[in-house]
């Protein structure tokens, strides 16, 4: 995987998330390249989902600095929509129209934010579904899908906005086992064809197999990061080591 090391995508600095009296957030910073492939591990409540959601301003930032494709999310003046329009989102629940077929969840954003015409957008929208492996499935309604499906459609929906980078929030964790499979051999079909990607995972494999970096996270904080063999190979942190050992 070819790592642009020139050009920063995501610039975290000094970053800070409260929820009234609660830090959630204490203080990261860190940077995310061009084609780079970043897991975030750590325990749950660690901050890892709220600093995924505060790279698109889903949650808006206390403090610091994130700057995404040259576009500083924490400025308030900012057209935050056009912002994200570079940024792909899936989250756990998946989060589709369930009153919509498959091809209109998809085609929905390009036409009511890019403003493409509906032919153009029912085209994007089978390349993306052909792309995860569900162009049959353009007909269906949600409730007709599986699990897989459904994420993997979710994937579909997000790359037809044609993002620069990509979140994933846990996407394999409301998943039964054997579902996971199908939508982590998308993510590493992503992966592979140089897509930004910031990941909440507890999958490990995955991590070890697809991550260019891993960024352990512990109680607001960047305790520890690395390449996945550093960082389950070797880790240095305590903290790092004691939830390595629970996990694998």
């Amino acid at each position: 995987m070819a790592v642009n090391y020139n050009n920063v995508k995501i610039h975290a600095s000094h970053l800070k998330k409260n929820f009234g009296k609660l830090e959630v957030l204490k203080d990261i910073t860190t940077d995310v390249y061009e084609g780079e492939v970043v897991v975030l591990l750590g325990p749950s409540g660690c901050g890892k989902s709220t600093f995924l959601r505060c790279i698109n301003r889903l949650e808006d930032i206390t403090a610091g600095e994130m700057v995404v494709d040259g576009n500083h999310m924490d400025d308030k003046k900012i057209d935050i929509n056009k912002a994200r329009e570079n940024i792909g989102m899936v989250f756990q629940h998946f989060n589709l129209f369930n009153n919509l077929s498959v091809i209109n969840n998809l085609t929905l954003a390009p036409i009511q934010v890019k403003k493409m015409k509906k032919a153009e957008a029912r085209e994007l929208a089978m390349q993306q579904l052909k792309r995860v492996g569900l162009e049959e499935k353009a007909n269906a309604y949600p409730n007709q899908l599986s699990g897989g499906q459904k994420q993997r459609v979710a994937i579909a929906r997000a790359l037809c906005m044609n993002p620069d980078v990509m979140l994933f929030d846990e996407p394999t964790s409301a998943l039964d086992p054997e579902m996971v499979g199908e939508v982590l051999n998308v993510m590493r079909q992503l992966a592979d064809e140089g897509m930004t990607m910031v990941i909440v995972t507890h999958e490990m494999g995955f991590a070890r197999d697809v991550a260019d970096r891993v960024i352990f996270m512990s109680d607001g904080y960047i305790v520890e990061q690395g390449t996945p063999d550093e960082i389950f190979t070797n880790p240095q942190e305590p903290r790092t080591k004691e939830f390595l050992n629970c996990v694998l």
